[in-house]
């Protein structure tokens, strides 16, 4: 009986750049859940690859005085080699300048000619070459993309549009059953209902590069209709075997192109639609989201140079998947050493070398049947974080047993066998998300990954003690000067084995065993109250805090959204910092900083206030 079929694609990337974590962000999600997919049986094809026809591209060569092709190809080539050193299984790596891929585009580009979706008029409107897509002006922020933050440019032109409004009705009915999560489903059913779908654009007057409109060389298609059409034309000779699509995986910026206006080319190109759209939300640093347009990006490949694959993979999939999570090197850092190093790692080394000396005994296993549905409804969810942290409570459960029997005293060969059966159910759960430890773990104590191994007690076969799994790393000894950026994004101009002189130096985070009393001392912490809390625009996760210090009135921006509602934040007293140089985010000066606590997986966040009501302004001593 053939295998029940199972398609996942990323987005594709443009290449105008190098790639950035946010793009390792998302293929690794999608890679975590073809295996996922895989250990379950099906028989998965995982697409990935990048854009090469977009004017972005031709700009940025143009911009660095190289040959358009050789920029691309350069570029293509990093993205290609950052696929194999994430450890990903993509079945196929698609370029959007293949022929194969023009030939599916211009046929489907046909189809919807031929059903008279498409009509020829005049175009005027403002242009994001970032985006390669047209703004009216309430899209607009403050006149600029809420992408790219650059002001569009005034085009006008003849071109060919798109009967995108004929398909309203129908979207509507596809859009909540199509896209995960439902907050993001409901952002473009909101726009839907409460703005004209208009027709749109779909092609580019004079543009050199590119695929050309059919019948009508004089124009190229747009690149988001050529881009979107990647999904069909990247299976090959396989479509009728995977399409339609299991599930598309990209970011929130590219929503509406998936939700909108995809599904619509399909219906009028009579295809089928994609059965799930999964946004994820961003990776930000210091608060703003990860943009090679921005600046302001991490370079995945010299991560992976530095650190093991796992290391990165595990990092990415801890991070929030539908909100928007701040990502650093100093994060990873921490993931590793805190969690794969200390809690599994050393649950691994302990039971194997136990093991390897004592052996083992048969015994009833330690009951991990609520784990493992616990885990699968996480990951039928799409929730790679929290299948992470229910995997996790059961090492420290397994970690606190062994500290409980002390089988290095009592010799107990029962018990080990019961933590050895342990690892290997977290191994194999572990191994959509750190697939070459998990098969380390295999290999130690003598298991395959696989769903009927996670089913079954282990099988007692001689053990060897086993090599460490995660070394743990000193961040400062690990980073060079260059290496080490303050909140602004600029090079701290200082060694950073010296500990800061200054608390307003600190960089958002005070590490205590790096400052002095003294400097501790500096920071003025006040009781305060908040008088009133609002929704900051384009911030999934920040409340702008309206706070009475006692001595003024002040605007600080707290991220606790996913914690706190409005409601029970009024008149509650907080402890601030409250003589911190002020903090640009958004566009909103942050006048201070809160103090919270939180567990080590920040699934819970309290703020810290006084026990009792004081007058707003009451020192911290």
């Amino acid at each position: 009986m053939a295998k029940e079929t199972f398609y996942v694609t990323t987005a594709i990337d443009y290449v105008n750049a190098k790639p950035h974590c946010g793009h390792a962000f998302e293929k690794t999600l999608a890679d975590a859940l073809a295996r996922y997919k895989r250990l379950q049986g099906y028989d998965v094809f995982f697409l990935t690859g990048v854009d090469e026809n977009a004017q972005k591209n031709v700009e940025a060569a143009e911009k660095a005085g190289t040959d358009v092709r050789e920029f691309i190809n350069k570029n293509a080539n990093l993205f290609i080699e950052l696929c194999k050193k994430l450890n990903l299984t993509n079945n196929d790596f698609i370029r959007t300048t293949a022929k194969e891929h023009a030939i599916v585009v211009q046929k489907i580009v046909r189809k919807m000619i031929d059903k008279k979706d498409i009509y020829k008029d005049t175009y005027e409107g403002l242009y994001c070459v970032g985006c390669e897509t047209y703004y009216t002006e309430k899209d607009l922020i403050d006149g600029k993309c809420p992408e790219h933050n650059k002001e569009p440019e005034l085009r006008k032109e003849d071109a060919y549009f798109f009967k995108l409004s004929k398909y309203k009705k129908e979207l509507l009915k596809i859009i909540p059953k199509y896209v995960i999560p439902q907050s993001r489903a409901n952002e473009v059913i909101s726009r839907i209902e409460n703005e004209e779908l208009n027709n749109i654009c779909i092609s580019r007057k004079g543009a050199k590069w590119g695929i050309d409109f059919p019948n009508d060389k004089s124009y190229k298609i747009w690149v988001w209709i050529d881009a979107l059409i990647n999904y069909i034309s990247g299976l090959k000779e396989k479509e009728s075997k995977y399409w339609p699509a299991d599930i598309h995986v990209i970011g929130k910026g590219i929503n509406w192109f998936h939700s909108v206006i995809w599904p619509a080319m399909l219906l009028s190109a009579e295809y089928k639609l994609p059965k799930k759209l999964m946004v994820h939300g961003y990776l930000n640093i210091e608060g703003k989201k990860m943009s090679k347009s921005l600046g302001n990006t991490l370079d995945p490949l010299e991560l992976l140079n530095k650190y093991p694959s796992d290391m990165i993979r595990y990092a990415f999939l801890k991070c929030s998947v539908f909100e928007d999570s701040d990502f650093s090197e100093e994060l990873i850092v921490t993931r590793n050493n805190n969690e794969l190093a200390n809690k599994l790692g050393n649950l691994v080394s302990r039971v194997s070398t136990l093991a390897s000396t004592i052996g083992l005994e048969k015994s009833k296993p330690l009951d991990s049947k609520s784990l493992i549905k616990r885990v699968s409804q996480h990951l039928d969810n799409l929730e790679f974080d929290k299948a992470l942290n229910e995997i996790f409570a059961f090492i420290d459960l397994a970690n606190l047993y062994i500290q409980q029997k002390k089988p290095w005293e009592t010799k107990d060969r029962k018990v080990l066998y019961q933590l050895a059966g342990a690892i290997k159910d977290s191994a194999i759960l572990l191994s959509p998300f750190i697939p070459e430890t998990s098969e380390k773990i295999a290999k130690i104590f003598g298991f395959e990954i696989s769903l009927k191994s996670l089913n079954k007690p282990l099988e007692i076969k001689p053990l060897a003690k086993a090599e460490i799994l995660f070394k743990k790393i000193d961040l400062v000894e690990n980073k060079t000067e260059a290496q080490v950026k303050t909140t602004d994004n600029k090079a701290v101009n200082k060694n950073i084995n010296k500990p800061s002189k200054t608390s307003d130096s600190i960089p958002g985070v005070i590490k205590m065993d790096q400052i002095k009393f003294d400097d501790f001392a500096k920071l003025d912490l006040r009781v305060a109250t908040i008088k009133k809390v609002e929704d900051l625009e384009g911030a999934d996760k920040l409340y702008k805090l309206e706070i009475d210090t006692g001595k003024d009135k002040r605007t600080i921006l707290a991220g606790i959204k996913q914690y706190y509602k409005k409601e029970e934040l009024i008149d509650k007293q907080i402890i601030v910092i409250v003589n911190l140089e002020p903090r640009k985010m958004k566009g909103v000066e942050s006048q201070g900083m809160l103090l919270a606590a939180s567990n080590e997986d920040h699934s819970k966040v309290i703020l810290i206030g006084p026990e009792k009501k004081i007058d707003s302004g009451s020192k911290v001593q």
